[in-house]
């Protein structure tokens, strides 16, 4: 989480407000304070090592119900201008607190780092990867390079941040930043390094294309970007670039939280916080499954996956508007994009 986005419409949501809108929003946040008083507040029991993630995520959602305006649906379509929405409601209660996007950035990276790495088989918990992370401790039984995982994640997501606040551009070299941080002390020859060999999913049908077509599969990847970038919706986008990572498999090891850490990139560089996919059984077969779906060709156009994607940002522009609208700064004009697009749940 960070203040900086890249919305074209952030002109048009920080205008200046009249009197009378100053005082209708002051209404309207008094309205949220009722609405959430008789409710436990997630901010002041959150831990960095709440389990499960579904009952996590769920809780920090829900308690403004969103869903009831922003309702779910399988329209590509429409999915894509909830979330335009729901960025824009984001965007206006900019500029977060530093307190804020410290508390945020401590609760959501060790989430992100224990989900990544757990869908690729790392077995540490969420508190071992808080430990390792924050404390430097060493989880007696579990192996190094799952030490190395979670040390290397953090730093990764650190090196995504810094690119998005500096609005670096996504290119072979950023990417191979990326693959080189995951990578790093775990395997020296293949970090930041395009594959040799043939590779296998294990678990999948599909089988990568052959290493000696992987150059050229890469400069396609990046000229599908460069040509993209301005006219896809940021989240479409992102989830292409997501799913070609993946199904070009250009690394030998790490290319499934490469994806994820691209994906958040580009994301973050369009004013989206970073999204989670959570590891456990349901949602990990689900995120696979689209993904063969259209690795396979049973879904050329990549509505599963895209539709599996946009619901998870979705999910996570809920839990991010929950937990920073009622913990808006004493800044008078800050969210009444947002407090007016909720003004019926807020007033009925």
């Amino acid at each position: 989480m960070q203040n900086h986005d890249n919305d074209t419409n952030s002109t048009d949501i920080h205008l200046a407000l009249t009197d009378t809108q100053k005082q209708e929003l002051q209404q309207l946040r008094q309205r949220l304070n009722d609405l959430l008083a008789s409710h436990p507040s997630p901010s002041s029991s959150v831990s960095p090592t709440p389990e499960p993630q579904q009952a996590f995520s769920n809780q920090l959602a829900n308690r403004i119900p969103l869903s009831t305006l922003w309702q779910e649906t399988d329209d590509l379509a429409l999915l894509y201008q909830q979330l335009t929405d729901l960025q824009k409601c984001l965007h206006s209660l900019r500029p977060f607190s530093a307190s804020q996007v410290t508390k945020l950035n401590a609760i959501f990276d060790i989430e992100y780092t224990y989900q990544s790495n757990r869908i690729e088989g790392n077995t540490l918990t969420k508190s071992e990867t808080d430990l390792i992370i924050n404390k430097g401790f060493t989880v007696k039984g579990k192996p190094l390079s799952e030490h190395l995982e979670a040390i290397n994640h953090q730093q990764a997501i650190d090196y995504i941040r810094e690119m998005a606040v500096a609005e670096g551009a996504f290119d072979k070299r950023a990417l191979l930043d990326i693959h080189t941080l995951i990578l790093h002390g775990i395997h020296r020859q293949n970090a930041g390094r395009y594959r040799e060999c043939e590779v296998m999913i294990s678990g999948s049908d599909f089988i990568p294309p052959s290493f000696l077509h992987v150059p050229a599969l890469m400069d396609d990847y990046f000229n599908f970007y460069r040509q993209h970038q301005q006219s896809m919706h940021p989240v479409e986008l992102a989830s292409e670039m997501h799913e070609r990572l993946v199904t070009i498999h250009p690394f030998v090891d790490g290319n499934g939280r490469t994806a994820r850490l691209v994906m958040n990139l580009l994301l973050l560089q369009s004013g989206y916080p970073i999204t989670i996919l959570a590891s456990d059984n349901k949602d990990r077969e689900q995120y696979y499954q689209s993904l063969q779906l259209t690795q396979t060709g049973v879904d050329p156009d990549k509505v599963q996956f895209k539709l599996f994607i946009a619901n998870n940002v979705k999910q996570w522009l809920f839990i991010y508007l929950n937990m920073l609208a009622p913990n808006a700064n004493t800044n008078i004009e800050q969210g009444y994009y947002f407090f007016k697009r909720i003004e019926s749940l807020l007033m009925g």
